[in-house]
């Protein structure tokens, strides 16, 4: 096999995202055939190097997995939590095969979490370039205007940089309003601060779709497995064939170069 990238390595054994693949390596946790690596451009070849996480050697999955989770309240979407916190993997204690979580909910967030241990998948998904829309539903503490609707939609100012145009529709009216929002981004606690922009707090949220993939009638702490046919929707959501292909011709020429 040829070298690949050390967070590549990690994402496709189960043991995180990228992202927190990256992280892994910058706190010196990783070591390739005895020596800790903190360089984020290193290379290895998994099936003649040692890689270790903690310790622990890697071993490639022996097949792809990916699972809905209906992820409850006050849990935290990460593999593990310094603070002691209960994460969602407290819901995967009899499976046999790793897994993390593709992106993250927050911890008062509830709804339709993804993890999976196919670190290519993961990553598009996490990609706003793929372009797959996650739909939540917010009960605020009051409704929006009507022009604050459209700036909701059309991007507010966060962090330096403006968010990408949002989709927003009021599901139901009242003192406490519902409203369905659909983004193809997912910044950090950012439909908290979209509505805290016009001065409207958040009191729920909750993550009802991710592309095609609706929650359905998981109940909290439930999960399931994708299908086949589910997986391969999503692959063609993300092009991933596509990328699979242009993957294959460039190892072909370069094995002619």
């Amino acid at each position: 096999m040829p070298e690949e990238r050390l967070q590549k390595i990690l994402a496709n054994a189960g043991v995180a995202s990228r992202r927190k693949a990256e992280e892994l390596i910058l706190a010196g946790r990783v070591s390739v055939n005895g020596k800790t690596i903190t360089e984020l451009g290193s290379k290895a070849d998994v099936a003649i190097d040692k890689v270790k996480v903690d310790g622990r050697v890697l071993t490639a999955p022996k097949h792809h997995l990916y699972v809905a989770l209906n992820k409850p309240k006050n849990v935290v979407t990460t593999v593990r939590d310094p603070e002691g916190r209960e994460t969602v993997m407290s819901f995967f204690k009899g499976l046999h095969e790793r897994i993390y979580p593709v992106g993250r909910l927050d911890y008062a967030s509830e709804g339709l979490l993804l993890l999976t241990n196919d670190g290519d998948f993961a990553n598009r998904l996490m990609s706003p370039a793929s372009h797959v829309t996650k739909t939540y539903l917010a009960k605020v503490n009051g409704p929006l205007t009507l022009d604050q609707e459209e700036q909701f939609r059309r991007g507010i100012p966060m962090h330096g940089r403006r968010t990408a145009p949002a989709g927003l529709k009021l599901i139901r009216k009242g003192e406490n309003p519902w409203y369905e929002v659909r983004l193809v981004e997912g910044r950090q606690n950012q439909i908290r601060i979209m509505f805290k922009h016009f001065g409207r707090l958040v009191e729920k949220l909750k993550r009802v779709k991710i592309g095609f993939l609706e929650l359905g009638d998981l109940k909290p702490g439930a999960y399931r497995t994708l299908t086949n046919t589910e997986v391969a929707r999503f692959r063609k959501l993300m092009k991933m064939e596509e990328a699979d292909a242009r993957g294959q011709q460039n190892m072909t020429a370069g094995s002619k170069a």
